[in-house]
């Protein structure tokens, strides 16, 4: 059975004469990684939103082994998705005053009654391996590249099956953003964790050779 099945998914919005989506079918196997790319307004950030189940589909269906999204209430999505997806944003959705560390446990802490010592050694670990020197430093008086990878390491915390990143490297420096594309290849692949990143940076290309490329919602070849 493949990790990610989609069958007819289509996306509409009011006031629009055309779908904002529209792809017939697509499926993704586990381990495997896929870059979603095409220009502004293409389609990208719709298609991870219904993935991930953060925004409802009523057209169509998306199907993550056996689990239908369509048939899970707006809370039921939530907790399949905390337990399923490990999510990289553009803006990164740290909090100021928290250190590095307690940003990427955060997540965990909110879910549990009491943070377990192991998800704190597997922050750590995490944290060193993206380069974060100084887990205790705050996250404010980080480089925006620094953040970013704070962010890779919250995502991944908690090992999820999937990861998915949108525009991760957008708002870096080419250095920057060539670092952080390699820690998300890289990182997924050890971790044996499919990728799935919405880009349209060519450095991404060069590492995923699988492309879903959109154009006015539509895939292209």
């Amino acid at each position: 059975m493949p990790l990610l099945t989609i069958r007819d998914l289509e996306v509409r919005f009011p006031g629009l004469g055309r779908p904002a989506l529209f792809l017939p079918a697509l499926t993704l196997e586990a381990g495997q990684a896929l870059v979603v790319t095409g220009p502004s307004g293409s389609g990208k950030t719709t298609f991870l939103n219904r993935i991930t189940g953060l925004e409802a589909s009523p057209a169509g269906a998306i199907t993550w082994q056996g689990t239908d999204l369509g048939a899970l209430s707006e809370g039921a999505r939530d907790r399949w998705r905390a337990c399923t997806i490990g999510l990289v944003m553009q803006e990164f959705h740290l909090f100021p005053g928290l250190s590095a560390l307690e940003n990427v446990v955060l997540p965990q802490r909110l879910a549990r009654f009491r943070l377990p010592p192991a998800v704190v050694a597997e922050a750590e670990g995490l944290l060193a391996r993206v380069g974060i020197e100084r887990p205790d430093q705050r996250i404010e008086t980080l480089s925006r590249g620094q953040m970013q990878r704070v962010a890779v390491a919250r995502a991944l915390v908690g090992r999820p099956g999937v990861i998915v990143a949108d525009e991760p490297t957008a708002s870096l420096d080419d250095e920057a953003g060539t670092a952080v594309a390699d820690l998300l290849v890289n990182l997924a692949k050890d971790a044996g964790a499919s990728l799935i990143v919405a880009s349209h940076d060519p450095v991404f290309f060069a590492r995923i050779p699988r492309l879903l490329r959109l154009e006015a919602g539509r895939q292209r070849a």
